[in-house]
């Protein structure tokens, strides 16, 4: 390749635009020459995103436009188009190039700063950045093929960053365990999300570009050109997410929908994106920016994973909910759901493991309750109690919906039948109790309130297979109501 001249230098830049249709700087001449020491690294959301390097030589910006960005460690081989040579003034060009001119799309400086020449000629291009996001040694080789000289390869010299971890080709999914909801007590060491019933997919974002694999590690990308965008939103952040692709049908997660989908082929994906849209729920983050993330806490992935600010037509990053595992429960229902993920909020990534620190729990039903009374215990209870009576405010009383006797930890038979005992009144604050369940029963005030996980209701309306949960030490008895049994008055 030949270096143009002086006056040829700009020739290409200003035939490609036209004046007062770009906000592209178009200076009148060739302008002052500098140090040769500037650089700038812009992130350009063109038709295909990719990275313009344009270092400082002889007056003007000797450019190439890399697809993948800067590589960050030695190991990695970029592909780098050398373009035309551009003016000093895009040093700090940033804005958006109206759609159909040429590089139509929104530009901005990803780094800029200085670099130091080691080699500059037209075989080789070997500098030291010394920027904030671009640091280090790097080497552009001129690999002419059949005439062209603008293909040539870009290569990091030295060591990566101190500490730096190259992201993983693939990480197989922690997996959870079916189990019932933690008790109330537990409740702050535990972190809730909605069960969407979708397909697990990890997303690897490299280059601005997306690699999606299911869970046994199948490479799926072609079956869902709905997020490559994702990719784009992300740009240079390199990272690997974990979520699950939902189909929708009138606001619920459609299983034929979703079939739909996954049985597609890279032909037909295209035919069936419009009829059956896909969504990438996303919920957890292994690696980010050269660093693994699988050893941190839950919550510290979260907080990493929510400040990526992953927003899009066919992604988002769905709530999720340290504590009050029941209203999570409640609310999953109400939407229909078929549960919630109970993850412990100190909890590190295992790739591939099912560790029971991540819970899958399926068709629980919550119920807050307040106590009325208790049937004293014998055997091992004996000098605390066998059931509690429940019920729920209607009217000036109570109405009676069941006894709970399972789910009790030792302390808390203790503990709260300390509490109900100081509670204790002669006659009962329910309307009515069926006979069998009032003989030998004892009454207390009623302004306890705990929480009981069920199976359903009966005809009478009474709670199928209650399990105590715990107290809510925050809720008033005036608070509680009724999960999907409507009272008679």
């Amino acid at each position: 390749m030949r270096w143009p001249t002086m006056a040829e230098k700009l020739g290409e830049y200003r035939r490609k635009r036209k004046p007062g249709r770009t906000p592209e700087p178009i200076p009148d001449d060739d302008g002052a020459t500098g140090a040769n020491d500037l650089f700038v690294i812009q992130e350009h959301h063109a038709s295909s995103l990719h990275w313009d390097i344009r270092l400082e030589r002889d007056g003007v910006l000797v450019s190439w436009a890399v697809p993948k960005g800067l590589p960050m460690s030695p190991g990695l081989e970029r592909l780098a188009v050398h373009t035309e040579d551009h003016p000093l003034d895009y040093l700090t060009f940033e804005g958006e190039i109206p759609a159909g001119e040429y590089g139509g799309g929104t530009m901005t400086v990803w780094d800029t700063g200085r670099y130091e020449t080691l080699h500059f000629n037209d075989h080789k291009v070997e500098i030291v950045f010394h920027g904030e996001r671009a640091r280090g040694k790097y080497l552009f080789l001129n690999v002419k093929k059949d005439g062209n000289d603008r293909g040539w390869l870009l290569r990091r010299l030295d060591p990566a960053d101190p500490g730096r971890e190259e992201l993983p080709p693939f990480l197989a999914p922690m997996l959870s365990k079916p189990g019932r909801l933690p008790s109330t007590g537990e409740d702050a060491e535990w972190a809730y999300e909605f069960d969407w019933s979708g397909r697990r997919t990890l997303i690897r974002v490299s280059g601005g570009r997306i690699t999606a694999y299911d869970d046994s590690g199948d490479d799926v990308t072609a079956l869902y050109p709905e997020f490559r965008g994702l990719g784009e939103q992300l740009g240079a952040t390199e990272t690997f997410l974990d979520g699950e692709i939902v189909v929708f049908d009138g606001g619920k997660p459609s299983a034929e929908g979703l079939g739909h989908r996954a049985r597609a082929t890279k032909a037909s994906a295209k035919r069936l994106t419009p009829r059956y849209p896909a969504f990438y729920l996303i919920s957890d983050l292994m690696h980010v920016d050269g660093r693994s993330c699988v050893e941190l806490p839950y919550i510290q992935r979260r907080e990493l994973l929510d400040g990526l600010g992953l927003a899009g037509p066919h992604w988002q990053v769905p709530r999720h909910y340290v504590g009050d595992g029941g209203a999570v429960a409640r609310a999953a229902r109400e939407h229909g759901l078929a549960g919630i993920l109970a993850k412990r909020a100190g909890s590190a990534y295992h790739p591939g493991r099912r560790t029971g620190e991540w819970l899958s729990i399926t068709g629980a039903r919550v119920q807050q309750v307040v106590l009325g009374g208790w049937r004293p215990g014998g055997g091992s209870r004996a000098g605390t109690f066998s059931s509690l009576l429940l019920g729920v405010p209607h009217e000036d009383g109570l109405r009676y919906i069941g006894n709970v006797g399972v789910g009790f930890a030792g302390d808390e038979l203790e503990d709260l039948s300390r509490r109900l005992f100081r509670l204790e009144r002669k006659t009962s604050p329910f309307h009515s109790v069926p006979e069998k369940q009032a003989k030998d029963a004892r009454w207390s005030r009623p302004t306890i309130v705990g929480e009981v996980v069920f199976g359903g209701w009966t005809d009478a309306g009474c709670l199928r297979n209650p399990r105590w949960r715990g107290l809510l030490p925050d809720v008033t008895v005036d608070d509680v109501e009724l999960d999907g049994f409507e009272l008679e008055s």
